[in-house]
């Protein structure tokens, strides 16, 4: 038994130094927190498990409650859904209240879950305050202004716009449960930097869509060199404190060394302070009367950019019924905020899991959460989507 330990040991020796001497030593991380907690990819609690900063909070305000809160029941598919996916949260604002909220699993109305990919949305929107703030020209601006790596060939053509709208060309493949891919390496990793200016532009910039959260991580070092801010104090200037959130937010850092933020994931708040942005978004950029963000900008964001990808805007999914016209932050296991600005509605869900969706753009399970929110409107307010 002595020997086979030490053999034990000495295999995981070998192993471990092996991951170090061929710079894969970031997959002890994604053991450690993924593996070993019984997952098979990141969850919405493990933000624990990494460096954070926090995005402060001033002056807060509760939102307000529906004359009807929490009268209407769930409906029986909602609430199968939710036991499926493990819904963590749920809420349904109409008319800029709170008509329903559930909460499940332990959690509850300030409990913090990892945002995922709906930090996207936000990155995006600081994008359009740094314009409007006089640190980025426009849209149009090159990235090689920022980064000398973008001076030449392909990469010449990128803008900022190209990778708010992930239109780059860049080489980046997403890829979320292989320990291998870049986006494991970015996640998991300590020196983000360093992993997105290894990228390559392989295709022309600005023709067409491809989802790469890479492109949003460049777009956040872009608008740190712009503002001369790190990104966690910017967003609370420009939106947490504006908007009035009740819960200061932490975003995940590469590392203490670099502290640089996750900025295409790992915002973690709880379901109110998410939909204060579909709800900017949703008042054309303004909030207590106040222009916050620039509205021609938001207007652009939430349309399509190509044609044949109407799916996505500048950071924004979309969904187009025949009569309804949805807007959308989403994230990895199903976190999103749903808005229809016609209706003056926002669907809230956070969780677990989300339907496969295979060549369809969406969380497989958006329908579902929007139907059945529409049946649980009052009688009077009801409208099918």
């Amino acid at each position: 038994m002595k020997k086979f330990i030490t053999r034990l040991a000495l295999v995981f020796s070998v192993l471990i130094a092996g991951l170090y001497l061929t710079d894969t030593d970031y997959i002890l991380k994604a053991v450690q927190t993924v593996y070993l907690q019984g997952n098979t990819t990141a969850s919405i609690d493990d933000y624990p498990f990494f460096e954070n900063k926090t995005v402060k909070i001033g002056k807060s305000k509760s939102w307000p409650l529906h004359k009807n809160y929490n009268k209407i029941p769930a409906t029986e598919k909602l609430l199968e859904l939710h036991k499926a996916q493990g819904t963590v949260a749920y809420m349904i604002i109409k008319n800029d209240s709170i008509l329903f909220e559930s909460y499940f699993d332990g959690y509850e109305e300030n409990s913090k879950s990892n945002s995922f990919s709906m930090a996207k949305s936000y990155v995006s929107g600081m994008l359009g305050k740094a314009i409007m703030d006089g640190y980025i020209k426009s849209i149009n601006q090159p990235v090689s202004d920022f980064f000398p790596q973008y001076k030449e060939g392909l990469a010449a053509k990128v803008t900022v716009g190209d990778l708010a709208s992930m239109a780059s060309g860049s080489s980046w493949e997403e890829s979320y449960y292989s320990p291998f891919t870049i986006t494991t390496r970015a996640y998991y990793g300590k020196e983000l930097e360093k992993t997105i200016l290894g990228l390559k532009t392989v295709d022309v910039p600005g023709k067409s869509f491809k989802y790469a959260s890479g492109d949003t991580q460049l777009l956040a070092m872009i608008l740190e060199k712009a503002t001369g801010k790190k990104m966690y104090n910017y967003l609370s200037e420009s939106f947490w404190i504006p908007l009035e959130s009740e819960n200061e937010a932490l975003w995940q850092i590469d590392s203490e060394a670099n502290d640089m933020v996750k900025a295409y994931c790992c915002i973690a708040t709880n379901a109110k302070d998410f939909a204060r942005f579909g709800k900017l978004y949703k008042d054309h950029g303004k909030w207590n009367g106040k222009q916050v963000l620039d509205s021609t900008f938001v207007a652009k964001s939430i349309k399509p950019r190509f044609e044949e990808s109407p799916h996505y805007g500048y950071g924004w999914w979309l969904r187009k019924t025949e009569d309804k016209s949805f807007f959308m932050m989403e994230g990895h296991l199903g976190q999103c905020v749903i808005v229809e600005p016609e209706d003056n509605i926002i669907i809230v869900r956070l969780g677990n899991a989300k339907a496969s969706f295979g060549n369809n753009p969406y969380n497989g399970d958006i329908n579902t959460y929007i139907e059945e929110a529409y049946k649980m409107l009052p009688n009077d307010q009801q409208a099918q989507p």
